[in-house]
């Protein structure tokens, strides 16, 4: 595969839905009209890489704050920050703090906070592969060349939109025909018609269909690059879509083709800073000239580089350390219970994200998107909800053997699970999940999983959480809760008639919430 130096050439800044007159930028690139760049698969590439550009560019989707804003990496820290099983230890200097600790969701009228960001991060991307699929018909060149980029885009949109309503939405099971977020599926431009919230079946059918449409133009295209998507990082999305659906046969079949493209063996010298590792599947390799030093994920991971790592240390919480065997070599390789930077509190410090060198941040740290151990973690899964406990016991024991010797689930049975995650019931299922938590900590994003788990979370200082962290005035023992829902940005109301506020509290009002019926009467046209 090809090295690729990436510039950015589609970030055509879409306005939270493309309504923003002042901020909408029609226009993909600077340097190359569109009808220019879309004449050719060459042009069509660029705009491709461009996109995917942005998938680690930090400091362009919000007004401040530009540190933790740091692409999918950052939003996966943040996702398993408001979970329980990561533990940040101190403010230090504020950064995932206000995630960790759940003050983010009032501050939706700023352009600086989270809200903001992920809206505008993820309608951005959308907009962007909106241009090059809208001039699909005009692009020439290689077929096969043409329907890679093609499939590319829709994939990006694929995965944009499911990211995009799992966080500004209440879990897909049951909420199935609830508010969701816009759906966006052709080109935006300064004027364009804002559109309204589509329920959650709706949104998601459309990711469906957008990975189908990618898997099928992609084809046998080998991938170009590390960066880009093939047959088996397409399945890979599709797999994570249709597993938050609880469509399990769908997971599991698109599992067990993305599981083919790497590695799920163990190697406790992976860092997590080399894309081109046996077990990536999806990632984007950093060049000096592309790197960055502070405002990027391992830089809030690694503690030997000083600052942010080092200020705020990154734990796993003694509950779920607990869990591993003596022999787990992920007990001793990737955490440590270790006295912290203030001296007294003892946790268990991270060592899973590290840089290749912490004095050289710019090209020891390549971005990880998708790994296939996850790939493994949820054939056995989704065998076990379909019945097929023979083929996930086999599936989590090939996984988990080459990290531990002497593991074994096969005595275990069922699908039961707690209402809490930390009530246990001794079923396979649970086991599954228990070792997928350990896994993907800090990679994945945890409360996606509570979510469309339909379980509640609670925290305490026994696991490790400091008094902040601890959310006693929150419902988060509640599926039904709003207070894992991202509340909508205020750009999006001053430019768009038909939106509905999330709550900023636990639960619906009578003006906020997804009842369908709160969506302002009007056109669409």
């Amino acid at each position: 595969m090809k090295k690729i130096v990436y510039a950015i050439i589609a970030i055509a800044t879409l306005s939270l839905t493309a309504c923003n007159k002042e901020l909408l930028n029609t226009n993909p690139t600077d340097a190359v009209t569109g009808d220019t760049m879309f004449t050719d698969a060459n042009g069509a590439m660029m705009a491709l890489n461009g996109t995917f550009r942005f998938m680690w560019q930090w400091g362009v989707t919000t007004t401040g704050n530009y540190h933790q804003c740091v692409g999918p990496q950052g939003y996966n820290l943040m996702a398993d920050l408001m979970g329980e099983d990561l533990v940040q230890a101190a403010q230090g200097n504020g950064w995932f703090w206000f995630d960790y600790i759940y003050n983010v969701k009032s501050r939706y009228t700023a352009g600086s906070w989270r809200s903001y960001d992920m809206w505008n991060y993820y309608y951005t991307l959308i907009s962007n592969v909106n241009y090059i699929l809208d001039a699909a018909e005009q692009i020439e060149g290689d077929p096969a060349e043409i329907n890679y980029i093609l499939g590319n885009a829709y994939a990006i949109r694929a995965w944009s939109l499911a990211y995009c309503a799992m966080i500004f939405a209440r879990s897909y099971i049951g909420h199935e025909d609830r508010l969701s977020v816009p759906i966006y599926t052709e080109p935006t431009f300064a004027g364009t018609t804002g559109k309204k919230r589509s329920t959650n079946r709706e949104v998601f059918a459309q990711a469906m269909s957008d990975i189908n449409e990618a898997i099928s133009l992609i084809g046998d295209h080998q991938q170009e690059h590390v960066t880009h998507i093939d047959k088996y990082v397409a399945n890979g999305i599709k797999a994570r879509i249709a597993l938050y659906m609880g469509d399990y046969q769908t997971a599991h079949d698109a599992a067990a083709i993305a599981v083919q493209g790497a590695s799920y063996a163990y190697d406790g010298n992976f860092k997590y800073n080399d894309a081109t590792h046996n077990s990536v599947l999806w990632g984007a390799e950093i060049i000096s000239t592309q790197g960055t030093t502070n405002p990027q994920f391992l830089a809030h991971m690694d503690y030997r580089f000083g600052g942010y790592g080092d200020a705020s240390r990154k734990c796993a919480s003694a509950w779920l350390y607990n869990k591993m065997s003596a022999t787990d070599k992920r007990a001793s390789d990737w955490w440590s219970y270790e006295v912290l930077k203030d001296g007294s509190t003892k946790g268990y410090q991270q060592y899973k994200f590290l840089f290749k060198d912490p004095s050289d941040p710019q090209t020891g740290a390549d971005h990880i998107f998708m790994r296939a151990p996850e790939m493994q973690l949820i054939i056995a899964e989704t065998a076990c909800r379909l019945g097929n406990e023979g083929e996930a016991v086999t599936a989590l024991n090939n996984l988990m053997k080459t990290r531990d010797a002497n593991y074994d689930c096969s005595g275990k049975t069922g699908t039961a699970m707690g209402a809490l995650t930390t009530d246990e019931t001794g079923s396979l299922l649970e086991e599954i999940i228990l070792q997928r938590r350990i896994e993907l900590w800090g990679e994945y994003g945890r409360i996606y999983d509570i979510k469309r788990l339909r379980q509640g979370f609670v925290r305490t200082t026994e696991m490790g959480h400091p008094s902040a962290g601890l959310l006693a005035t929150l419902h988060l023992d509640d599926p039904e809760s709003f207070d894992w829902v991202l509340t909508i940005p205020q750009a999006e109301f001053d430019a768009n008639k038909f939106m509905v506020q999330n709550p900023i509290n636990s639960y619906a009002t009578s003006t906020e919430g997804d009842d369908p019926a709160l969506t302002p009467a009007g056109s669409e046209e």
